[in-house]
């Protein structure tokens, strides 16, 4: 398959689990009912967020339906015009992920106003935010995207310095 056919299917895909685990969170819990899966490590509790991934805020619910937009929006400007570099297959991977986790978030506030989080972890009292799949996409590709300019980085200067003048 082409590697741009990939990046699409990727992008349905992530799209796609991201809602499908929201609207069956939604329908299956009540708002704020948690149940254990792996004892108090890992439970799902049905919230609804305002914020941004993992909670944080920057505002109201308008101001980061705005944020979501504007990240969107520039996301894809510099994708598709080049401006990010992403030579190497896992760092255009990399975007699509943080772009569907941030398009499978604003789809929510568009629909509810806020995000539906339903991922809980921790041991006992100490508890990670609650999170759904739409922010591990955005954390992967960040990471991914960490990584690639890093080792991108360091063996292009390698090669730059490596040639003679």
């Amino acid at each position: 398959m082409h590697k741009r056919l990939w990046l699409f299917v990727l992008f349905i895909v992530a799209l796609i689990s991201d809602q499908i685990s929201k609207i069956a969170v939604d329908s299956a819990f009540s708002l704020y009912e948690s149940k254990e899966i792996i004892g108090s490590y890992l439970k799902l509790t049905y919230i609804r967020n305002s914020g941004a991934a993992f909670g944080l805020s920057f505002g109201n619910s308008k101001v980061m339906f705005v944020v979501s937009v504007l990240v969107i929006v520039m996301l894809a400007f510099l994708f598709f015009k080049g401006q990010l570099r992403t030579e190497h297959f896992a760092g255009r991977a990399a975007v699509v992920l943080v772009f569907s986790g941030a398009f499978g978030n604003m789809m929510d506030r568009i629909r509810l106003g806020e995000v539906i989080d339903f991922i809980d972890m921790g041991l006992k009292q100490h508890r990670w935010p609650i999170y759904n799949f739409a922010d591990i996409y955005v954390t992967i590709g960040m990471i991914i995207l960490f990584f690639t300019y890093a080792f991108t980085t360091e063996k292009t200067e390698k090669i730059k310095t490596s040639l003679p003048d």
